[in-house]
């Protein structure tokens, strides 16, 4: 590529035959009652195999002991990710990228349902095209790489390593559309981007990562108003009916919003640590890079008008979001609907060849059945590692349902089951048939119970840590106890600025969900006519 410098950076659930470096430095413990959550749902990891190494050898750092390592143990682990050769990047493993590819699957299937099309537009784009949208370069120029080199010479203008598309976009937009009957324009890419980060964790936040960037432009200010809602919409379901992680959905500030937008919409994630997660956003951009690019068109009443336009885009940071929601000391705990196992079916209590024939076969009956049910399913017949250790393996990678079978199950023509999100006896179940109609009835039913289990639990969690405020000082106390502060905003954005900068908390949102008046700003103890939500990020 040449030499590069820094330059600066449905509310429907589908059945489940459709559902388809630097490290940053440690941090300090989680609130009391995040470990305290965790600690209930169980503790431990590793086990013991035919190694006989020691279980702690194994074992994950306590999520209650050192989030920060908790967290890199579980990428680690968990088989997720490595760190790359180039500082600051990461090498996605087959495991998170089966995750990725379920939320592209999802994803492409709601973006074609509303009339988008999918393209690809070019990784290098000339520094000219950034610099035209003052705001934009602005916002974007600490993060960007740039290409001076190509063919061992010196390039006559650099060109940025796409960090976003929205200027090479509206190159060519201005190009594609001449008049009214060009509109609206919905597109999708899926690519990778680069933003020159200085401190980087694992799918949180890396020098490249993997995401989707849509663009759109359409006749009025109306329409493109009701694209950037329509999307940050779809991204909400997606990650409370797909990832069972709840969102808060509302509008960024005006410090907050995206370098050249009119507004921006996000959703907010809470996660084990009581930080929020920036999981998506959407952009009214309203004309400024239509006008920065000369992209008019001729409309119906024979003037020409610059279009109105929308960006909006996740990325791989909702696998670090699914990590940091539902994860405990155990590993991954991961929502059926997300996991790219469901099911693991183990033989156990094998200790003859004539067992192990009878046993085999009962476990490809019931691999069978649910696979033609539409579930994932993995067999884990290793006879070199123990079943203990495979329990433990499984769950460190957050398979929802274990499924063991012994020759005493055989001969009673059953199985045992053992769910990921209830540690111990209570998640385990005896007694269950092996009858394949009622096999898969049973587990498809778990399933779905551990999907609902898990946006329970973190709904309470995230509910629990959200306190409402009414004075600066009320604020910064709740920030200090590690909560979500909520409470009337009317304050500047240089109020905001000092927030910012005594507490380390953001102005999250103004969420679409607010409480009924009237309200009073919790900085100048005037009149407000919204509520905002302020907290520590990612």
């Amino acid at each position: 590529m040449g030499a590069v410098r820094l330059a600066g950076q449905s509310g429907v659930r589908p059945s489940w035959v459709l559902a388809a470096s630097t490290q940053e430095a440690p941090e300090a413990s989680p609130k009391a009652k995040a470990a305290k959550q965790q600690q209930q749902k169980g503790g431990g990891g590793g086990g013991k195999g035919k190694d006989g190494k020691a279980k702690d050898e194994e074992a994950i750092t306590p999520l209650s002991e050192d989030f920060s390592r908790w967290y890199l143990d579980v990428v680690a682990k968990a088989g997720l990710a490595d760190y790359g050769p180039v500082r600051g990047t990461m090498v996605m493993k087959p495991y998170s990228y089966a995750i990725w590819e379920t939320i592209q699957a999802y994803l492409n299937a709601r973006f074609k349902e509303t009339g988008h099309e999918n393209c690809y537009f070019p990784q290098l784009i000339p520094y000219s095209f950034i610099a035209k949208e003052a705001q934009h370069v602005e916002g974007f120029a600490p993060e960007l790489a740039l290409v001076t080199k190509g063919g061992g010479k010196d390039l006559e203008e650099p060109l940025v390593v796409r960090p976003t598309s929205e200027t090479i976009v509206n190159h060519m937009f201005s190009q594609w559309v001449q008049s009214y009957r060009d509109l609206p324009l919905l597109l999708n890419q899926w690519c990778n981007v680069h933003r020159w980060e200085m401190r980087t964790r694992p799918f949180v936040r890396t020098l490249e990562f993997l995401w989707q960037e849509g663009h759109t432009a359409h006749a009025t200010a109306e329409e493109a108003e009701e694209e950037a809602m329509r999307m940050i919409s779809v991204y909400a379901d997606f990650a409370t009916s797909q990832m069972a992680m709840p969102v808060v959905v509302g509008r960024k500030s005006r410090v907050e919003t995206f370098a050249g937008a009119e507004r921006t919409y996000t959703i907010e994630a809470m996660m084990l640590d009581a930080k929020a997660l920036q999981a998506g956003t959407s952009h009214n951009l309203g004309s400024n890079f239509a006008k920065a690019f000369g992209t008019q068109f001729l409309a119906s009443d024979g003037t020409q008008q610059y279009v109105h336009q929308s960006s909006w885009g996740v990325s791989t940071r909702l696998i670090g979001g699914l990590i940091m929601t539902h994860g405990d000391d155990k590993g991954l705990r991961l929502p059926p609907l997300m996991a790219p196992v469901q099911i693991v079916i183990i033989p156990v209590g094998v200790k003859k060849d004539e067992e192990r024939e009878v046993v085999m076969a009962a476990v490809g009956k019931l691999e069978a059945a649910a696979k033609a049910a539409g579930m994932r399913v993995k067999v884990d017949a290793d006879s070199q590692k123990t079943p203990g250790w495979k329990y433990n393996f499984w769950e460190m990678k957050g398979v929802p349902v274990r499924v063991e079978v012994g020759p005493k199950d055989v001969a009673s023509n059953a199985c045992v089951t053992a769910r990921r999100d209830r540690p111990g006896k209570e998640g385990k179940q005896m007694g269950v048939s092996a009858e394949p109609a009622e096999f898969v009835a049973h587990v498809s039913a778990l399933l779905d119970d551990i999907q609902a289990n898990l946006l329970a639990e973190a709904t309470a969690f995230r509910d629990s840590f959200i306190v409402d405020v009414t004075s600066y000082e009320e604020l910064k106390a709740a920030v200090a106890d590690g909560k979500w502060a909520r409470g009337g905003w009317a304050g500047s954005d240089a109020d905001e600025e000092l927030v910012k900068t005594e507490t380390q908390a953001t102005l999250r949102c103004f969420p679409f969900a607010q409480p009924a008046g009237p309200h009073k700003c919790l900085m100048t103890g005037g009149p407000a006519t919204e509520v905002a939500l302020f907290a520590k990020s990612y």
